[in-house]
Protein backbone atom coordinates (compact mmCIF):
# COMPACT_ATOMS: atom_id res chain seq x y z
CA UNK A 1 0.00 0.00 0.00
CA UNK A 2 1.24 3.27 -1.29
CA UNK A 3 1.61 5.72 1.77
CA UNK A 4 2.86 9.22 1.78
CA UNK A 5 3.14 10.85 4.80
CA UNK A 6 3.75 14.90 4.94
CA UNK A 7 5.07 17.08 7.81
CA UNK A 8 7.22 20.11 8.15
CA UNK A 9 3.95 22.57 8.04
CA UNK A 10 3.29 25.34 10.19
CA UNK A 11 2.46 28.80 10.82
CA UNK A 12 5.68 31.63 9.11
CA UNK A 13 5.96 35.50 8.86
CA UNK A 14 6.32 36.55 5.49
CA UNK A 15 9.37 36.31 4.07
CA UNK A 16 10.01 33.40 6.37
CA UNK A 17 11.40 29.57 5.35
CA UNK A 18 9.93 26.21 6.01
CA UNK A 19 11.32 22.93 5.03
CA UNK A 20 8.72 20.32 4.51
CA UNK A 21 9.09 16.94 4.19
CA UNK A 22 7.26 13.54 2.42
CA UNK A 23 7.90 9.89 4.09
CA UNK A 24 7.15 7.63 1.45
CA UNK A 25 6.45 3.47 1.84
CA UNK A 26 4.95 0.88 -0.11
CA UNK A 27 6.52 1.50 -3.35
CA UNK A 28 9.97 1.62 -4.36
CA UNK A 29 10.52 5.32 -4.12
CA UNK A 30 14.04 5.73 -5.95
CA UNK A 31 11.76 4.04 -9.11
CA UNK A 32 9.24 7.00 -9.12
CA UNK A 33 9.50 10.75 -10.02
CA UNK A 34 7.66 12.69 -7.31
CA UNK A 35 5.77 16.03 -7.02
CA UNK A 36 4.58 18.84 -4.71
CA UNK A 37 0.82 20.28 -5.04
CA UNK A 38 -0.97 22.60 -3.04
CA UNK A 39 -4.18 23.56 -2.31
CA UNK A 40 -4.94 27.13 -1.23
CA UNK A 41 -8.33 27.72 0.50
CA UNK A 42 -11.48 27.85 -1.55
CA UNK A 43 -8.83 26.79 -5.19
CA UNK A 44 -8.05 24.07 -6.87
CA UNK A 45 -5.23 21.61 -6.63
CA UNK A 46 -1.88 23.94 -7.84
CA UNK A 47 1.01 22.21 -9.29
CA UNK A 48 4.36 23.13 -7.36
CA UNK A 49 7.11 21.55 -8.44
CA UNK A 50 8.47 17.76 -9.46
CA UNK A 51 11.43 15.77 -9.58
CA UNK A 52 12.78 12.90 -11.51
CA UNK A 53 13.36 9.44 -10.00
CA UNK A 54 17.40 10.47 -9.85
CA UNK A 55 17.00 13.60 -8.27
CA UNK A 56 17.47 15.18 -11.55
CA UNK A 57 15.23 17.84 -13.69
CA UNK A 58 14.03 19.47 -11.07
CA UNK A 59 11.12 21.81 -12.46
CA UNK A 60 8.76 24.56 -10.82
CA UNK A 61 5.64 26.66 -11.49
CA UNK A 62 6.08 30.35 -12.28
CA UNK A 63 4.64 31.13 -9.08
CA UNK A 64 7.47 29.66 -7.20
CA UNK A 65 10.92 29.82 -8.99
CA UNK A 66 13.65 31.04 -7.30
CA UNK A 67 11.90 30.12 -3.85
CA UNK A 68 11.35 27.01 -3.63
CA UNK A 69 13.86 24.00 -3.92
CA UNK A 70 12.74 20.30 -4.51
CA UNK A 71 14.77 17.53 -3.42
CA UNK A 72 14.72 13.63 -2.29
CA UNK A 73 17.22 11.11 -0.37
CA UNK A 74 16.51 8.21 -2.06
CA UNK A 75 17.93 6.25 0.63
CA UNK A 76 15.68 7.63 3.08
CA UNK A 77 12.65 7.76 1.27
CA UNK A 78 11.98 10.77 1.61
CA UNK A 79 10.85 13.86 -0.46
CA UNK A 80 11.73 17.58 0.47
CA UNK A 81 10.68 21.08 -0.63
CA UNK A 82 12.21 24.08 1.00
CA UNK A 83 10.44 26.92 0.64
CA UNK A 84 11.94 30.21 1.42
CA UNK A 85 10.94 33.84 0.90
CA UNK A 86 7.66 33.10 1.55
CA UNK A 87 4.49 35.13 0.53
CA UNK A 88 1.22 35.21 1.87
CA UNK A 89 0.05 33.25 -1.56
CA UNK A 90 2.08 30.62 -0.69
CA UNK A 91 -0.56 29.70 1.88
CA UNK A 92 -2.03 26.48 1.10
CA UNK A 93 -2.41 22.88 1.81
CA UNK A 94 0.82 20.96 0.41
CA UNK A 95 0.83 17.44 -0.43
CA UNK A 96 3.22 14.40 -1.98
CA UNK A 97 2.61 12.76 -4.95
CA UNK A 98 3.83 9.57 -6.27
CA UNK A 99 4.76 10.65 -10.15
CA UNK A 100 3.87 13.72 -12.20
CA UNK A 101 0.28 14.01 -11.74
CA UNK A 102 -1.96 15.96 -9.54
CA UNK A 103 -3.79 13.50 -7.38
CA UNK A 104 -3.28 13.76 -3.99
CA UNK A 105 -3.95 10.81 -1.72
CA UNK A 106 -2.43 11.47 1.16
CA UNK A 107 -3.47 14.04 4.39
CA UNK A 108 -0.87 17.08 3.06
CA UNK A 109 0.75 19.50 6.08
CA UNK A 110 -0.49 23.03 6.16
CA UNK A 111 1.90 25.77 5.84
CA UNK A 112 0.17 29.76 6.91
CA UNK A 113 2.39 32.57 5.85
CA UNK A 114 0.94 35.24 7.76
CA UNK A 115 2.22 38.13 10.03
Amino acid sequence: EVQLVEYGGGLVQPGGSLRLSCAASGFTFSGFGMTWVRQAPGKGLEWVSSIFPSGTNPSYADSVKGRFTISRDNAKNTLYLQMNSLKSEDTARYYCVKGFGLEATSRGTQVTVSS
